[in-house]
């Protein structure tokens, strides 16, 4: 009950403190908004348009969430705040059946004073949702060998992979499926697990996506079944194979990621590194935890596409491993290796001083702005967000405490992570309720606040050059009818798009006035444009209208 009342404090306060961020939270929000204002819940919808990028579990979490507070941040947030309590409570179960009462004290913790972790539950994207299931399936594989009830294991974990399938694609049984492998090749064999218990996992997780795609094809008919599984098929393998919307990076990217945003849980990583295997307990989950990080860390280390969420998986297993050197260390059994502090000294540092100088370079932003060639950055920076100086104070305490935690943890462990842990959770809020909505100034809020002054008035809001779905969130838009807005909707490729609708809204024969919005960079080929007229700019952000 503590660890759902203080989890549910940590959470739930000030989800609608600063609008959903585009694209992915503004993406999912949108859809849920499009089943309830159409009516269908069966498709997932952008500019009611079908939707073939995610299947809808986390959209329906989203619609029940909108039903019950309204269409807003918070609605939108609200079910990955529940996924946090729910997180907690779990590992410290799992922590507790695997190893000891003190070892699901210690996951949860770390798990909540980690930045990254603790962060996506405040978040309306898709994957705090994903990685719970995907965790908790992989628990039942284990507990499949271990425990009495082989087949309850076995539907528990068919069913949990397949509602991780039906809210984000294949890659749930891909990273399922890759694991086992490489759980096969390590024991050279299924090292007890019976091959009937797998299949009828695999017979199980087929069950929550086939649902929906028959009761989907049944409704909608057979050529839109067909469709849909085509163009999501061709989608997950684009995402792979290509760097989606500039989303690229290095091989390394996820390591990096993973290092600063799960501070301070990747120090002790190192220290799980260095262990010496008969003074850590182990119960053979920790194998488990070991695939599913590297299987993750390395797939989404050789996608193209880079974005910071794409290796949130490795939380689990990533806080696991390290809440077992927590633990070890706190039970005498370990000490703490000279690598890990070094590790957790450096990396806290760091952290501490991009957060106390993030507000003095705010306010000396003049300063930055020659050194920068992007004019699009150079106008969003010009926004009027007010920092101070008083606000560097929290990042420099920060900075005093990891220091004198990492050297308290020398002599007294226990103390020293208490502390840190307690910093961590009061960092990481004066990030998210002080910084965020000012990072939020200078990236989009101007933009938002031009979409939402075209809220419930009819009229086409569309933007120019750049992709968004927060013209659509934003003004609230509901279906139009008119044929030729409906005809016009192919890209380049041939797929139907949202952003395929310029062109008409520029040159055809709209039955409503036309609003548009671009970026700086574009401004001059859209104000050249004898169809268009700007009528006003903010923050790098340019609008326009149709001329009648």
């Amino acid at each position: 009950m503590a660890i759902i009342i203080l989890s549910g404090l940590l959470f739930f306060p000030f989800l609608g403190g600063v609008h959903l961020f585009d694209w992915d939270e503004i993406n999912f929000a949108e859809c849920a908004r499009e089943m309830i204002v159409s009516g269908d819940h069966l498709r997932p919808q952008i500019d009611f348009m079908p939707f073939w990028e995610k299947p809808p579990l986390f959209i329906w979490m989203q619609v029940v969430s909108m039903r019950l507070f309204g269409i807003n941040e918070f609605a939108a947030r609200f079910p990955n705040a529940l996924v946090g309590v729910m997180t907690l409570v779990a590992i410290y179960h799992c922590g507790r059946r695997l190893v000891s009462h003190k070892m699901g004290q210690w996951w949860a913790v770390l798990f909540a004073a980690s930045w990254l972790p603790h962060f996506y539950f405040k978040t309306g994207i898709i994957d705090p949702t994903f990685n719970l299931l995907i965790f908790l399936a992989f628990y039942q594989v284990h507990v499949l060998r271990t425990g009495s009830r082989a087949w309850l294991h076995a539907i528990a974990g068919g069913l949990l992979l397949g509602m991780a399938a039906l809210t984000k694609g294949p890659v749930a049984i891909l990273v399922a499926l890759l694991a086992l492998g490489v759980y096969i090749v390590l024991h050279r064999g299924l090292n007890g697990y019976k091959i009937k218990h797998l299949l009828a996992m695999a017979v199980f997780a087929a069950v929550p996506f086939g649902l929906w795609v028959g009761i989907t094809t049944a409704v909608h008919g057979t050529e839109y079944g067909t469709w849909f599984l085509r163009e999501f098929i061709q989608y997950q393998v684009r995402l792979f194979s290509t760097e989606d919307s500039d989303h690229g990076g290095p091989f390394i990217y996820h390591f990096v990621v993973l290092l600063l945003g799960c501070f301070p849980a990747s120090a002790f990583l190192f220290q799980y590194l260095g262990r010496k295997r008969e003074k850590v307990a182990d119960t053979g989950f920790a194998t488990w935890m070991w695939l599913l990080f590297w299987v993750v860390l390395l797939l989404f280390s050789i996608v193209k596409t880079k974005i910071v969420h794409y290796s949130s998986l490795c939380y689990f297993p990533l806080t696991y491993l390290a809440a077992l050197q927590l633990y070890a260390l706190s039970e005498g059994k370990e000490r703490l290796r000279k690598g890990t502090a070094i590790v957790l000294l450096v990396t806290g540092i760091l952290l501490a001083v991009v957060i106390a100088l993030l507000p003095a370079v705010g306010i000396n932003k003049a300063v930055l702005i020659p050194y920068i060639a992007d004019p699009f950055a150079v106008a969003n920076l010009r926004a009027d967000v007010q920092w101070s100086y008083a606000a560097c104070v929290p990042g420099i305490i920060y900075l005093a405490i990891i220091i004198a935690a990492a050297r308290m943890m020398r002599q007294d462990l226990k103390k020293g992570m208490t502390l840190l842990a307690i910093t961590q959770v009061v960092a990481i809020q004066f990030v998210l309720l002080y910084c965020a909505p000012r990072i939020e100034g200078y990236s989009q809020r101007a933009a938002i606040e031009y979409y939402k002054s075209f809220s419930g008035k009819k009229v086409y809001v569309q933007p120019l050059g750049h992709k968004s779905y927060a013209n659509l969130f934003y003004t609230a838009k509901q279906p139009y009818n008119a044929p030729e807005y409906r005809g016009v909707r192919k890209d380049k490729t041939g797929r139907e798009t949202p952003e395929a609708n310029g062109d008409w809204l520029i040159y055809g024969n709209t039955d409503r006035p036309a609003y548009f919005i671009c970026k700086v960079h574009d401004s001059a080929e859209y104000a050249r444009n004898p169809q268009l007229e700007v009528t006003g700019s903010s923050n790098g952000f340019v609008f326009l209208k149709r001329k009648q």
